[in-house]
């Protein structure tokens, strides 16, 4: 093999991106056409899978934290695509329940999103939820009671922290699907999150997947995260991630 075949072999096993794909001519290899063209297929699948929550977060998940749905203002797929910005707030009946249902002022509030990959939640989102339900047990957090919000956007933080008033929520969300995956979950974490607030004002785990970011690592950064955005009264931009915080499994 000479060198320059040696350091493709290398590049193509460090990534899952599409590097040095073999060519016929100006086009892909034929292999490589249909590759692509079943990934660009599974995205969009994604995109329009639905959640059921008995279905793909089980009775006894939902037992055990009470788990219940609630929906933004988008009343379908199509509209929550075209129109971001309802996907940004509550439907006005499901306000007054989650004001009824869920404790005021708690340590931690766990938000649930389809986001852009539903799919992403189904396969992530109930192992991710266990374990950060536990962490947050074992370091003595006062939980709110979670809850799935359908047809989402990460600026649903905003109406939800200005309703229950949370020190921290997480929001575990959906990416955007890709060519690479379109199963990757991101965690966005806010420090008292209110009207106004915008991306500066959130930190991030992002690419939680099976060949990503895995569930236990996940799980230990977003929680050490949290706990240093409630050392420092803070959170966004002046937060760096810092590992080993004491966070135990």
């Amino acid at each position: 093999m000479d060198h320059e075949a040696a350091l493709q072999t290398i590049c193509k096993s460090l990534t899952s991106a599409r590097v040095f794909a073999a060519r016929k001519g100006t086009a892909l290899s034929t292999k490589d056409w249909l590759l692509l063209r079943a990934d660009h297929a599974f995205a969009r699948d994604a995109v329009f899978e639905s959640i059921d929550l008995e279905r793909d977060f089980r009775s006894e998940r939902i037992d055990q934290m009470g788990l219940f749905e609630v929906a933004s203002k988008a009343n379908n797929r199509h509209e929550y695509l075209l129109k971001p910005d309802l996907g940004r707030q509550l439907n006005p009946p499901d306000r007054n329940r989650i004001q009824q249902q869920c404790t005021f002022q708690p340590q931690l509030q766990i938000i649930l999103a389809d986001g852009l990959s539903p799919a992403a939640l189904k396969l992530q989102g109930p192992p991710l939820l266990d374990s950060l339900w536990e962490l947050a047990l074992n370091q003595g957090w006062t939980l709110g009671r979670p809850f799935l919000v359908h047809q989402a956007r990460v600026g649903i933080l905003n109406e939800i922290g200005n309703l229950l008033e949370p020190e921290i929520a997480i929001l575990l969300v959906g990416e955007r699907p890709g060519l690479t995956t379109a199963t990757s979950l991101s965690a966005y974490l806010a420090y008292k999150p209110n009207l106004g607030h915008d991306d500066a004002n959130r930190n991030l785990i992002s690419n939680i997947h099976g060949n990503g970011v895995g569930i236990k690592d996940a799980s230990v950064r977003i929680m050490a995260l949290a706990q240093s955005m409630r050392s420092a009264k803070t959170g966004g931009i002046t937060i760096k991630e810092t590992l080993n915080l004491g966070v135990r499994i």
